[in-house]
């Protein structure tokens, strides 16, 4: 409750107003406009003022993508805190306080399902948890999709939202990119298609392989795509980066994706492009 609200409900003769809940705004961080809350979760976390792509939650992607009855797989057990490590607090607690707000055993799920009716495995990257950032069980998570895409004969789709390795777990994070690029060797190798949606934002590590190793490379409208980021490389290379610089329709420009698509159209786009990629006779 505010000050002035507090001091209000002591004034006997004005009558007391009921707290308004925190969560009932949202400001776009784009154009600054207040969105009621559940307009902004309608319009699929959209700004409807200036179309800004905001980030959403893994559940809220699976059910934007995924046909009704999909089914979400369970998540791989790894060793958690391998290095025992600690800076301001130490990492079983950051992991604890995650998963408490998140409500999620990790940054990457998978769910099985079917996409308008095409069948198909889905992981998705959430930036809510600890940035998205890939360590262990990341990497255990996109090779048990993998696995899973390959037992049911179906395409692996990932949606990816990171801010890159996971520096708690030191070089054992590292060494989830040429793991996740070995279990996308297996997936070609069964013939099965392998679609990155990239989302913002998706950097450092998980840029540098599995993001961008998918047959189709599929890009949100703005989202921030890059390795390093770019003040660091205007400081290495001492040169001043031209504008909109990682972002998707820049690099749709210059061919590092196929293609933008707009978050309402991103169901029927990734129907089509498996119609193409994995047609029914040989889902079959």
């Amino acid at each position: 409750m505010s000050w002035f609200n507090s001091v209000r409900n002591r004034i006997p003769f004005l009558p007391k107003r009921e707290s308004t809940p925190d969560n009932l705004w949202h400001a776009c961080k784009e154009c600054g406009a207040m969105i009621f809350s559940k307009e902004y979760e309608e319009n699929q976390f959209v700004c409807p003022r200036c179309d800004h792509h905001g980030r959403m939650r893994a559940d809220a992607r699976f059910e934007l993508l995924l046909d009704p009855g999909f089914t979400i797989l369970p998540a791989p057990q790894v060793r958690e805190d391998p290095l025992k490590f600690r800076d301001s607090k130490r990492y079983v607690d950051r992991i604890k306080a995650a998963r408490q707000s998140t409500g999620e055993p990790d940054a990457l799920h998978n769910a099985s399902g079917s996409i308008a009716g095409r069948p198909a495995v889905v992981g998705v990257q959430d930036f809510a948890f600890m940035g998205g950032s890939m360590g262990l069980s990341v990497g255990a998570a996109f090779v048990a999709g993998v696995q899973a895409a390959i037992e049911a004969h179906a395409p692996y789709i990932v949606v990816t939202a990171a801010g890159g390795a996971r520096m708690q777990e030191g070089i054992l994070s590292l060494m989830q990119m040429p793991r996740t690029t070995a279990a996308i060797a297996q997936l070609k190798e069964a013939g099965l298609p392998y679609i990155v949606v990239l989302t913002d934002p998706t950097t450092g590590g998980v840029t540098a392989s599995y993001a961008m190793l998918g047959d189709i490379h599929i890009a949100e409208p703005g989202a921030l795509i890059g390795f390093a980021g770019q003040r660091v490389i205007e400081q290495t290379i001492r040169e001043t980066l031209p504008e909109g610089f990682q972002r998707a329709e820049y690099l749709l420009e210059h061919g590092m994706v196929d293609m933008v698509v707009h978050r309402r159209d991103l169901k029927d786009r990734l129907a089509t492009l498996l119609d193409y990629l994995h047609p029914a006779k040989e889902a079959a």
